[in-house]
């Protein structure tokens, strides 16, 4: 089939897609590079697209704004939507998503852009949501729920996007058994409310007896999420903090005010609800695709893997103690070092916060069937880390 390759009403380029793979065979044309995925333009030599990484990464690209191979029972999501493959949903809605502008238009369609995005016209969510989250769903036919931005999110937990009054929400449940993600993403918000810093706030909500976290979309039809990993992706790799140091001139250098204090926020947060799972495709920056300018680092998202979900064990209070940064895995007392200034952080605003969390996860009780122990371990863990700062901050001082 032949595509043009669109970022909202701009033409990127011109080339033949396999549907049903997911893969660009043969690139035709490229319009306009700029304005192409931040992660393309570093494979791009001018008269030689098809012979270089860039078709291959393109359809890398295009392939990974698909529902992942480790999505928490796609086999069963799959059955339920009555598809093969999640390659099969990628351009049903035009491969549309709410994390930026790119879409495929088939070549001869005459189709503006401004018809048929999810910012701004409405889709249906409902037998979606149905299949991703309910316990107990029977297949789905009407392929109406086929036509959303359901079909380009990433990530292994269970989710759906739905729309409140006139407001994109992201609902994302728990992986597998585990229950505590959605509390760890309120918890998260929580702290950086308290703390002042930029952040997507994420909320509770209830989907037949399963809790979800709940948080608006943080892009617009005007902008898009640039990742971390796009961006470390064309320079070197040191495996140090000369990583983390490049990735923030490369952001002051494009005209990001406090870039530097915004990711020291990020790992403070990590280190007090101890996140696991900084990964470079869950923080970067966003840009107007329009002008193609840099305006901020992205809001604070993603926070569930936290409080020790991977090593929980009834009996004991197990502390792994590490977590990612950049390209490394380690001990958050060592992460928690890269922040230059601890005592601009008023701690004492974190008073409270370990009760209110007690409440939270105890308001939920009747659903998760989280135990009274391990609750008690959870603000135990939660405690021990906001002390733990405060005694970095009192040794800065």
């Amino acid at each position: 089939m032949r595509i043009v390759l669109m970022n909202k009403n701009t033409k990127v380029l011109d080339a033949d897609y396999d549907s049903a793979t997911g893969a660009f065979i043969k690139i035709f044309e490229v319009y306009n590079i700029d304005y192409a995925p931040y992660i393309l333009k570093s494979f791009y030599i001018e008269n030689d697209i098809n012979d270089t990484p860039f078709r291959a990464n393109l359809s890398d690209w295009f392939k990974g704004r698909g529902i992942p191979s480790w999505r928490d029972k796609l086999d069963l999501l799959l059955h339920r939507l009555n598809i093969t493959t999640p390659s099969e949903l990628l351009d049903k809605a035009f491969g549309l998503s709410l994390s930026d502008q790119y879409w495929i238009k088939p070549y001869d369609l005459k189709i503006n852009y401004d018809d048929i995005n999810f910012f701004d016209n409405d889709f249906d969510y409902s037998e979606f949501m149905e299949a991703s989250l309910s316990l107990n769903s029977k297949t789905i036919t009407s392929g109406k729920s086929l036509k959303t931005p359901n079909n380009t999110t990433d990530g292994m937990l269970k989710k759906a996007w739905i729309i409140e009054d006139g407001t994109r929400y992201l609902l994302k449940g728990g992986y597998k058994n585990e229950i505590l993600q959605p509390f760890n993403e309120v918890l998260a918000s929580m702290i950086c409310e308290r703390l002042g810093f930029d952040h997507v706030t994420y909320t509770l909500d209830t989907y037949k007896d399963l809790v979800v976290s709940k948080c608006p979309c943080f892009i617009n039809r005007d902008t898009e999420l640039i990742t971390a990993y796009q961006i470390r992706n064309n320079m070197k790799r040191n495996d140090n903090i000369e990583d983390y140091e490049d990735y923030i001139k490369v952001l002051e250098k494009e005209g990001i005010k406090d870039a530097r204090i915004k990711l020291e926020n990020m790992f403070i947060l990590d280190f007090l609800i101890m996140n696991e799972d900084r990964h470079l495709n869950n923080f970067g920056i966003i840009r107007d695709v329009n002008t193609l300018k840099w305006l901020d680092v992205a809001p604070i998202f993603d926070n569930g893997m936290a409080l020790n979900i991977e090593y929980y064990d009834e009996n004991e209070v197990m502390i792994s103690g590490h977590g990612r940064f950049f390209y490394e895995v380690k001990p958050f007392d060592e992460i928690i070092k890269v922040v230059k200034n601890p005592k601009r952080i008023d701690i004492t605003k974190l008073d409270g916060v370990v009760e209110e969390f007690d409440e939270l996860l105890h308001k939920y009780q009747y659903i998760t069937h989280i135990s009274d122990e391990r609750i008690l371990r959870l603000c135990i863990l939660l405690n021990r880390q906001i002390n733990k700062l405060k005694e970095i901050i009192k040794k800065d001082s």
